[in-house]
């Protein structure tokens, strides 16, 4: 039976999803339409986004505005450390995080209202990642923060960190405190 769970930060929830397993290895419904209901979402998904990571690396913190994207996330294979921080201003948890294990092996949805930036880093070799989103990607609407903010106090469970530079190249949690979007 699938279950959701719910987090400290109100908005993200994982559904862990059944996993059928025999001698060949296993099966699992990876997404169902009645699974958003079972998460609480009442938008469409609009686009699937697929991206393969070798170890150590770290994409993030990502978000998109006006409209906010809402993502669904999954690991298809490998794992990922993935990372929601909470940055809508008047939230209670501002600027707080969590950070969830996804295995493609402990087949799982991660979904991720709009309001937060989010971000994961690989723990295996290679990880491939899919997430659903609920509004089409528009560069201009797109924002970041900067993955290794010392206000953030992410814990990335990698030794040496493997980032694009424009990843490197965001601004700060203070600077989003200044001027947030959400």
């Amino acid at each position: 039976m699938s279950n959701v769970k719910t987090f400290s930060i109100e908005g993200p929830k994982l559904l862990t999803l059944n996993k059928y397993s025999d001698s060949r290895g296993f099966f699992t419904e990876r997404y169902k339409e009645s699974y958003k209901s079972l998460l609480g979402i009442s938008s469409h998904f609009v686009q699937d986004n697929f991206s393969r990571s070798h170890k150590n690396v770290v994409r993030g913190l990502h978000m998109q505005h006006s409209p906010g994207q809402g993502k669904l996330v999954t690991c298809l294979s490998g794992e990922i450390l993935d990372v929601v921080v909470d940055i809508r201003k008047n939230s209670p948890s501002f600027g707080q995080h969590i950070a969830i294990p996804l295995k493609g092996d402990e087949p799982a949805l991660l979904w991720i209202p709009a309001g937060f930036a989010h971000g994961f880093s690989t723990l295996s070799e290679i990880a491939d990642v899919l997430y659903k989103v609920d509004c089409i990607y528009a560069a201009d609407k797109e924002a970041s923060i900067k993955w290794n903010d010392p206000d953030l106090k992410i814990d990335w469970k990698v030794l040496s960190a493997i980032v694009s530079d424009k990843d490197n190249r965001c601004s700060s949690f203070a600077d989003y405190k200044r001027n947030p979007i959400f």
